[in-house]
């Protein structure tokens, strides 16, 4: 199980095939992980309104989700071995 105490970041990317790849080949490794999403474009608590206000003129669209990977402290060597073997800079 992995709580917030014994996780470590393996990457970020806002590019969801991408992601789709990096979960198959944790999964296929047989190493646990967790997936946190941030929607880039919601409205934070702190800043209420203010994007729905601005709209999304001019942004990019492909970066609207983050995708941030955590793995296990203990197996972060052998994720980050797995996922480098895809290309992924870890």
């Amino acid at each position: 199980m992995i709580t917030i105490f014994n996780r470590r970041e393996l990457l970020i990317t806002f590019d969801m095939q991408k992601q789709g790849e990096i979960r198959r080949i944790l999964s296929h490794g047989g190493i646990d992980y967790t997936v946190k999403v941030v929607n880039r474009k919601s409205p934070s608590p702190v800043s209420a309104g203010t994007r729905a206000m601005t709209g999304t003129l001019g942004e990019n669209l492909a970066s609207e989700y983050e995708y941030i990977f955590y793995v296990n402290k203990n197996e972060y060597d052998r994720a980050a071995q797995a996922v480098r073997g895809m290309g992924s800079p870890v």
